[in-house]
């Protein structure tokens, strides 16, 4: 009885190894990586929340080469900040095509997500990997520097400040504007370091339309604040230029504006 079924055994394996697909066991080798053809060496992008739907840059490569039965290839665009070697890449996107239209809403969350520093410019390295299916060896290409000035991704929470003791003047256009955040763990208190002008002028803003026109609605400004009775900073004056902007009366210089809204008091530290 023991050897029929030690027969039996024997006779599904032998069927199912029969069964196999010969190509199933074909390896599959590098055997050229791609080459990277553009964006070329100092190719140069300022990125802006108005143009997120325009072309960054137009990416393309000659296709990576394998020996031995293949399947898909798939590339992957790569960047990373200058002088890295790659130890920490960043993935764009991946496709099977040998070029891509990279978009500027495709660009900035991958170099804002990557440390890159928003609103300067930044030496970025850019290169493909290829791999054949899902898995496999990869090859890498050549890799080619360009600058790229990402676009801060503001918080859905914040506030604005807008005015000429501001280092964006009275103007909301290219991301003038201050972004104002709220703090963290906080729910009404508002804090930003910014460098502030003496004897300049401006107004906090509760939205931003992100348009050079900007958004001059839902303002808030000194004599808001005061009707409220809140504590104000002795450096920051009613303007009484119209608009009861805030004036800063302090130094020039980098200063941490705090409005709490739950102590009602307005701080420059």
């Amino acid at each position: 009885m023991k050897n029929i079924v030690k027969v039996s055994i024997f006779s599904m394996l032998f069927a199912t190894i029969l069964s196999c697909n010969p190509d199933d066991h074909i390896m599959v080798t590098p055997s050229e990586a791609p080459k990277l053809l553009t964006p070329a060496a100092g190719f140069s992008i300022v990125l802006s929340k108005e143009t997120e739907n325009n072309v960054a840059a137009e990416v393309k490569w000659d296709a990576a080469k394998y020996t031995g039965s293949q399947t898909v290839v798939n590339y992957t665009i790569e960047i990373a900040k200058a002088g890295t070697n790659f130890a920490n890449p960043i993935t764009v996107t991946t496709t099977t095509e040998l070029s891509k239209s990279l978009k500027v809403s495709e660009l900035n969350p991958a170099l804002v997500n990557g440390g890159f520093v928003e609103k300067q410019v930044n030496d970025v390295e850019i290169r493909i990997k290829s791999v054949v299916g899902t898995s496999g060896i990869p090859q890498y290409s050549n890799v080619n520097t360009f600058k790229a000035t990402p676009y801060r991704v503001p918080l859905a929470s914040s506030h604005w400040l807008v005015g000429a003791a501001t280092p964006g003047g009275w103007s909301w256009e290219g991301d003038s504007e201050t972004e104002f955040p709220l703090v963290t763990g906080k729910t009404n208190v508002y804090q930003v370091t910014v460098v502030l002008k003496n004897g300049e002028a401006f107004r906090e803003f509760l939205g931003n339309n992100f348009t050079n026109d900007g958004n001059w609605d839902s303002s808030r400004n000194y004599t808001y604040y005061s009707s409220l009775s809140f504590a104000i900073d002795s450096e920051l004056v009613n303007a009484g230029d119209g608009d009861a902007n805030f004036k800063y009366t302090g130094p020039t210089g980098s200063r941490v504006l705090t409005i709490d809204n739950a102590a009602k008091k307005i701080t420059l530290d």
